[in-house]
């Protein structure tokens, strides 16, 4: 020690620290040193001693003050919240119970009992004793007649008679009169209140993309109560809705259940998102992410991800993991205030907001619901599932999940996640490009789950219901489509137990219908949201009552693609609906109809020149309810110009400025126009988009949608139809409204000042020309009311001016039923894009929803009035749809239309508006053979003629 010491403090400079270093002195005997010597070395032993007992007290001291300053540091209370927290977290979440609660937590103190008597009610599951097997071949499943008593915001009885002496002297009673009666419509993917309609940016809250993780984004706080999109979702006898963040991000963030009553109207005490959501007490938690083309293309960038599939996976997986991490050290600490106590923790319980609701997750406390179309990206985040330990509740979109079911039945948990679909919505980028309209029946066959959706705004939720219908439509067992949108989705929230069916214990949200639910044109006579009525005085449509669709079994046999044959006989027609002449019931009698070279050679009782060559075909089709109609026509949107919309490399491309014929543009043989031939749609007006594909600017052109080239004969019927301007809110991009409509007054009036014809026969001067001389038809695409009624000014000054006579038509027309007498007085007709009500835009807020809500729709004010009307494409995935539309209009228009009439909404009608009609004998091959009306869901396109020398035959 004294070497150790004496060395340092050398080394230091400094001089010794004690006597013992100092040199011996230089008198005295050797004794005396060695007593001193002794002395000086107990001494030192004793000071030893002391330095190391005073250290060890230094040391019990300073623990002891550690101790004691413990409590200060660290706060009691808040550690015994992080342990009330460890509960939580631990917690695995249980479907809340229906059954066994006294009233809905949403119920209204106050609110009447209400009994609704003689209704024909869809319980939602089968009977009882129903086998598996037997329940998913359709048996067991039943309309019953019955009543239903709503009490406390719960369905309390369910029973075939109940006596209104036995209730409470205030309960209002309804009469269903025999009507239809179903739990409320679930919408499992829905924006509405962070997407209000119509679209404003200062309402725009779907996604949250300053990160391309957010999983601490919530939709609960973007909700805007006052979106009216909530009530005119309800009038589509909507109850319940999914509302999502949209699909900007991998991790989009939470999502809340709402039910789609709002404030005192609605018989709530407050307007607020709180009030909104369906379960108070939130015993699930709910999550979007989104992985594909959304993401890459929102975020992807040189130095940002992700740029590519690859980069998003990453993006996945590192979120995860940081989750993951985060879950390790709570429960980390959770187990050791389990083991030493919390009072003896040393910091508090790790939390992080940022991935808390991703932790959460990976808990199995929230349930995922994934954007996600393609194999790739499906295959891709089953793969996540397993490696980090989470189910998925449902892949939404999902075009391609019938393509992908083993793959489906790897995720993580055992549960298959579901798909959330459209019924026919595709085509509109690279990911929905390869999809079927069959893909809920193919998902049924392999054991799998259907659920369809809106994905409001880009679907208006009023019609969620319209979706399934198509999915039965297409081939999915009734019982299957109708739980589509109301057990089903219900399950995969976690309210199977309170949702989705009529049973006593559920919440009361019940809706009656003016027809079977899945029906073309189904409307709510009454909606109840915890048992209080939504609409004081709904507007009833004028609707015989009937009986429940009977399943038709024959649906289920799809065939794909017809066979093309050149002579063909039908049997078994009971009605033709050609042209005004040939516009006949059989009477009593079925028709045959004669095919041969791919036209109609003769109806009925051939003549003997036909006669021996029908006998001779060899195909012949027995129908029992056969109808012999026009094929369609498609108008407005881009067939023929367009693949993919969201792909520019497949189109024919945007006409701002310059002025162009469509004609020149045409890339015929597209998957969507086979689609189009194929439902009988064949044949189409599309003109040169101006900005959008719901816009237009250029000249249009007629042409078959079966043609293989525009070499083929035939092909083009009419090179020139109409000239078309754009005047609706995308036409803002390039001047103020006033500024564009006064430039096309001017044009006409430049157009009509010139001598001589244009130079340029092609120029839009000499297109113009022809509309000043009424040749050609002027089309402008305009949905306000007052953007209508200017270009009907405008008609009239040009005409003023130059005494001619211009041939109007407009497409859009959504707030058109406001002018409608102006359109009459002027011969202007009107082409809807679209027939029923979606105000995406400011020009289009006025625009009508119908019933319950409104008497009447845009379409019967004009048909009032006396307008021509047709109903066009207001995107080209409806080319599946235009029958059931005109259907839509048939059975919802109190009767204005009859069956003729309304198949030519989309048929003859749209030539009566643009021009370009097919000559007669070309007229003679286009056709549609159907098994029951083209009108109504369930009916089968047995044939379609589309001006071939064959025709094409499905059997």
């Amino acid at each position: 020690m004294r070497g150790l010491g004496s060395t340092m403090d050398e080394k230091a400079g400094l001089p010794p620290y004690s006597a013992s270093g100092l040199p011996a002195p230089a008198s005295g005997t050797a004794h005396i040193r060695g007593r001193r010597a002794a002395f000086r070395r107990s001494r030192v032993l004793k000071l030893f001693g002391a330095a190391c007992l005073t250290l060890l007290v230094a040391g019990q001291w300073t623990q002891i003050w550690r101790d004691d300053a413990k409590a200060p540091l660290l706060s009691l209370d808040k550690l015994n919240a992080d342990l009330q927290t460890c509960q939580k977290l631990r917690h695995k979440p249980q479907d809340p119970i229906g059954l066994g609660r006294d009233k809905n937590a949403r119920w209204i103190p106050g609110s009447q009992p209400t009994l609704i008597k003689n209704a024909t009610i869809w319980i939602g599951e089968p009977v009882e004793g129903t086998s598996e097997a037997d329940a998913r071949a359709g048996k067991g499943w039943e309309w019953i007649q019955g009543d239903v008593l709503l009490e406390h915001g719960l369905i309390k009885r369910v029973e075939n008679h109940i006596s209104s002496q036995s209730l409470p002297k205030d309960t209002k009673v309804f009469d269903a009169a025999g009507r239809q009666l179903t739990t409320g419509i679930i919408d499992m993917h829905s924006h509405a209140g962070v997407d209000s309609l119509p679209f404003l940016r200062g309402y725009a809250d779907t996604n949250e993309v300053s990160d391309d993780i957010t999983p601490w984004a919530r939709s609960i706080d973007a909700i805007n109560p006052f979106d009216p999109q909530i009530e005119v979702i309800k009038s589509g006898g909507v109850t319940t809705s999914l509302i999502l963040p949209g699909s900007g991000n991998s991790m989009g963030g939470e999502a809340f259940t709402i039910k789609h009553a709002v404030g005192p109207k609605n018989g709530r005490k407050e307007i607020s998102a709180q009030d909104l959501l369906a379960d108070p007490d939130r015993n699930w938690r709910f999550m979007k992410m989104a992985c594909g083309e959304n993401p890459k293309r929102v975020h992807g960038g040189v130095d940002k991800r992700p740029f590519s599939r690859m980069g998003e996976s990453f993006n996945f997986r590192h979120a995860f993991e940081q989750a993951r991490a985060l879950i390790q050290r709570q429960d980390d600490w959770c187990d050791k205030a389990d083991a030493i106590g919390v009072e003896n923790m040393e910091e508090y319980l790790p939390q992080e907001i940022f991935w808390e609701s991703l932790a959460a997750a990976l808990r199995g406390q929230v349930h995922i619901n994934t954007h996600c179309y393609t194999i790739t990206d499906l295959e891709a985040m089953v793969d996540h599932t397993n490696e980090f330990k989470f189910p998925i509740r449902a892949f939404h979109h999902a075009h391609q999940t019938y393509l992908a079911t083993e793959i489906l039945k790897r995720t993580y948990g055992g549960r298959p996640p579901a798909s959330a679909l459209f019924a026919d919505n595709m085509y509109y980028k690279t990911e929905a490009y390869i999809a079927s309209e069959h893909a809920g029946k193919y998902l049924y066959d392999a054991n799998l789950t259907t659920v369809y959706v809106s994905d409001n705004p880009v679907l208006n939720a009023q019609h969620v219901l319209f979706e399934a219908a198509k999915g039965y439509h297409y081939g999915l067992p009734y019982h299957a489509a109708l739980s589509a949108v109301t057990s089903l989705p219900a399950e995969l929230l976690g309210f199977g137990n309170r949702l989705g069916k009529v049973k006593p214990g559920f919440d009361a949200d019940i809706v009656v219908w003016d027809s079977d639910p899945l029906s073309v044109g189904a409307a709510p006579v009454q909606v109840w949201i915890d048992g209080t009525a939504q609409f004081e005085n709904p507007v009833e449509l004028q609707k015989p009552t009937t009986s429940p669709i009977v399943p038709d079994e024959e649906l289920a046999n799809i065939i794909e693609e017809p066979t093309e044959i050149q002579d063909v006989v039908f049997h078994g027609i009971i009605k033709v609906l050609l042209a005004d002449a040939q516009a006949f019931e059989s009477n009593g009698e079925p028709l045959d109809v004669f095919v041969s070279q791919g036209k109609i050679a003769c109806i009925g009782p051939c003549s003997s020149e036909y006669e021996a060559a029908a006998k001779a075909a060899k195909v012949h089709v027995q129908l029992s309810n056969g109808y012999l109609t026009n094929s369609f026509t498609g108008v407005g949107g881009t067939i023929g110009l367009n693949d993919i919309d969201g792909e520019d490399v497949t189109d024919n491309g945007p006409n701002p400025v310059a002025f162009s014929r469509a004609v020149d543009g045409l890339r015929l043989d597209s998957k969507k126009l086979n689609v189009a031939a194929k439902y009988g749609v064949t044949k189409a007006i599309s003109a040169p988009k101006y900005l959008s594909g719901k816009s237009h600017h250029g000249v249009s052109v007629g042409f078959l949608t079966a043609a293989k080239t525009v070499a083929e004969k035939g092909a083009v019927f009419d090179s020139d139809v109409a000239v078309h301007y754009t005047l609706d809110l995308s036409a803002r991009n390039v001047g103020s409204y006033s500024e564009l409509f006064g430039l096309l007054r001017r044009k006409l009036l430049a157009a009509a000042s010139q001598d001589k014809p244009a130079e340029d026969p092609y120029s839009e001067v000499a297109y113009l020309q022809k509309v000043i001389a009424g040749e050609n038809v002027l089309a402008l695409t305009i949905d306000n009311a007052d953007g209508i009624a200017t270009a009907l000014r405008i008609k009239a000054e040009v005409e003023e001016t130059t005494s001619s006579k211009i041939k109007l038509a407009i497409l859009g027309g959504s707030e058109s039923h406001l002018v409608a007498a102006e359109l009459a007085a002027a011969k202007v007709g009107v082409i809807l894009l679209p027939l029923q009500a979606h105000p995406n835009s400011w020009d289009q807020r006025r625009s009508l929803p119908g019933a319950p809500l409104s008497n009447g729709t845009t379409i019967d004010y004009l048909l009032d009035a006396g307008v021509t009307v047709a109903i066009g494409l207001p995107e080209d995935w409806y080319v599946r749809d235009l029958g059931l539309e005109a259907g839509t209009a048939y059975h919802n228009g109190n009767g204005r239309l009859s069956e003729k009439t309304a198949l030519d909404l989309v048929s003859v009608n749209v030539h009566k508006i643009l021009g370009g009609k097919l000559p007669e004998a070309q007229a003679k091959g286009h056709f549609i053979v159907s098994e029951g009306s083209p009108l109504e869901i369930g009916s089968r396109i047995k044939a379609v003629g589309a001006g071939r020398d064959k025709v094409a035959v499905f059997q």
